[in-house]
């Protein structure tokens, strides 16, 4: 999948390093994600490795240069979850709100379609007051444009930089419940 701007592809182990200082900052400077520590290339490759194993994990790219990365993981560990997935993006933060992180939810959601998934879940930090430093409601906001809606509010759950946050979980339903659905398919990064 291309824009204008950028090409939307699957990562490889090799992208580990770059995925990494992507993610870095959010570590580091928000409770954006609720990791206290920024995870090392060595250990990016090996989250990439384990989700290739069945589910699609994509990056923008320009020019060689990654800018943000979406990607596709188990919802819970038990077989009657299979058809659902949990959902993960985040792009470079001087490129937030410039359409790159649309065009890589809509690869994913494609990619987990092709694959017989039917829903997307996403869970999200949520600020408990209006003018938080660390956190605001933009991933909350950007998930509902995508048509994503809350189903789930779990009220100070989790402790970053001395303070309580709530985290709500967000659902997008992409297909159809038959009565006895087919098995999933492992992702199949020539369907991008």
């Amino acid at each position: 999948m291309s824009t204008s701007d950028w090409i939307i592809r699957p990562v490889s182990e090799s992208d580990a390093p770059q995925l990494a200082a992507i993610y870095a900052p959010y570590v580091a400077q928000t409770a954006i994600t609720f990791e206290y520590t920024v995870p090392s290339a060595e250990e990016f490759a090996q989250r990439i490795r384990k989700t290739l194993e069945f589910y699609p994990y994509l990056a923008a790219e320009r020019d060689g240069v990654l800018l943000g990365y979406a990607y596709a993981g188990t919802f819970k560990g038990r077989a009657a979850y299979a058809w659902s997935v949990e959902t993960t993006i985040y792009v470079a933060m001087d490129l937030r709100k410039s359409g790159i992180g649309r065009s890589l939810y809509l690869a994913l959601e494609e990619a987990l379609r092709q694959q017989g998934i039917t829903n997307m879940n996403a869970c999200i930090a949520c600020p408990r007051t209006e003018n938080d430093p660390y956190l605001d409601r933009s991933s909350i906001l950007f998930h509902e444009r995508l048509g994503y809606v809350q189903n789930a509010h779990f009220h100070a759950c989790a402790s970053k930089y001395g303070r309580w946050y709530d985290m709500v979980w967000m659902e997008k339903v992409i297909g159809e419940h038959p009565q006895n659905p087919s098995q999933p398919v492992p992702f199949r990064p020539d369907n991008i």
